[in-house]
Formats: C-alpha cells, sequence, structure tokens
C-alpha cells in the first residue's frame, strides 16, 4: 500500500492539515501518558489533555465554539479492522508521526465498502489534522512498533459515549455503534465478534505487509 503525506493534493477529499495551533503542551501531556502493554486504547475525554491551553482554541476556533472534547487513542496497530465516521469533522493531533487508513462516505454501497478503496496517509508529530464528517476513518497505525503512536481525539462533547436507544428506521440506524460514531467492520474484527455491523469487504489491511 502507498503511503501518501497530509500534504498531498490527493489528501484534499479526505481532511486539511490546520495551521497557526501550537500543539506543544498538548504533546507533552499525552506523552506522559504510557502506552497499554498490547493493543489500542481510547478514551473519549482525559482531563490532563483537556487542561492544556490549546483546548480552548480548538473549541472556540476549530469548532466555532461548540463544545468538545479531548480524549486519546493510543497504543500499537497495524491494521484497518474497522471504519467509522461521526456528523462532524473529527481533528487529530498526534505526539510522533501516525498513519491514518481512510476511506470516503459516498463510497459505501449497499450498506458496503470494498476496502480497495482505501487509502493511507502518513501525518507528521504536532500537526493538528482535521478528517472531514464525511470520511471514513478508525484507529490510527503506528510507523515505527517499538514507539507505538499516542493520537489526541478532538470531537464534539459527548461523541463516543453510550449508544442511544432507538428503534432503526433506516439501514444506517443499524450502524449505530455509540453516541454520534456510525461503524462499518471487517469480519476478521474482534468489533464483528461483539456485534458490531459488518460492512467492509475485501482484505482487512495491515500496513505491516
Amino acid at each position: 500500500m502507498n503511503i501518501e503525506s497530509v500534504y498531498d493534493p490527493s489528501f484534499k477529499p479526505y481532511g486539511q492539515a490546520l495551521t497557526g495551533y501550537n500543539t506543544a503542551a498538548l504533546v507533552s501531556a499525552m506523552e506522559a501518558i504510557p502506552l497499554p502493554e498490547e493493543g489500542v486504547a481510547y478514551e473519549p475525554s482525559i482531563a490532563a489533555l483537556e487542561a492544556s491551553a490549546i483546548f480552548g482554541q480548538l473549541q472556540n476556533n476549530a469548532y466555532g465554539g461548540m463544545p468538545v472534547q479531548i480524549g486519546m487513542c493510543w497504543g500499537r496497530n497495524t491494521r484497518l479492522n474497522c471504519l467509522e465516521y461521526h456528523r462532524d469533522s473529527e481533528v487529530n493531533i498526534g505526539a510522533g508521526d501516525f498513519i491514518l487508513l481512510l476511506a470516503k462516505q459516498d463510497e459505501i454501497v449497499d450498506g458496503q465498502l470494498d476496502t480497495a478503496r482505501v487509502r493511507a496517509f502518513r501525518v507528521p508529530a504536532g500537526v493538528a489534522v482535521e478528517v472531514y464528517a464525511t470520511t471514513l476513518h478508525y484507529a490510527p497505525c503506528h510507523v515505527d512498533g517499538a514507539d507505538g503512536f499516542r493520537v489526541a481525539i478532538v470531537l464534539p462533547k459527548g461523541t463516543n459515549e453510550a449508544k442511544p436507544s432507538i428503534a432503526p428506521v433506516n439501514e444506517e440506524d443499524k450502524w449505530l455503534m455509540a453516541r454520534n460514531k456510525w461503524l462499518l467492520a471487517h469480519p476478521e474484527s474482534s468489533e464483528a465478534g461483539q456485534g458490531a455491523y459488518v460492512g467492509l469487504a475485501g482484505t482487512n489491511i495491515d500496513i505491516s505487509e
């Protein structure tokens, strides 16, 4: 798989690198949190990250005053496994370089997405990257297994909390996995084994290969 840069023109349909943000204090706060012993961890809201000075700037500048949360996804990962989307953009900031596996919402056909559509983009350390609402994404991949990855996840407050109780009225409702989180799982993923909607067809991409 060819790994492109978020500064390549090919990234424009998926998101944009944001400028003007000093992420140094946020990166330091992330680096103080140990990596999990194995796999990937995620917390939607982490007080130590939200205490950094950039919190107010992200809330008021990047999100136009909407209440936000800063959490983190961290660990070691090289596989696709799932793709998700929200009803809004997500901002990612890595303590080190990391890789995003992305596709577009309009590439879902009859509830299925061919993983051959997925593209890989490398994000430099400390760069704030906006991933558009129509961009499918999931857990980042590490560049170096020894270092793993630590990526701050900025989203509207409440995202990824408990799924609301709904009576499905359309196909998309079947994909809702948590608050403001619609997810398509690969049949080989642990999420599929836990009952997530299986909507990814093709190879479960592994960038280590």
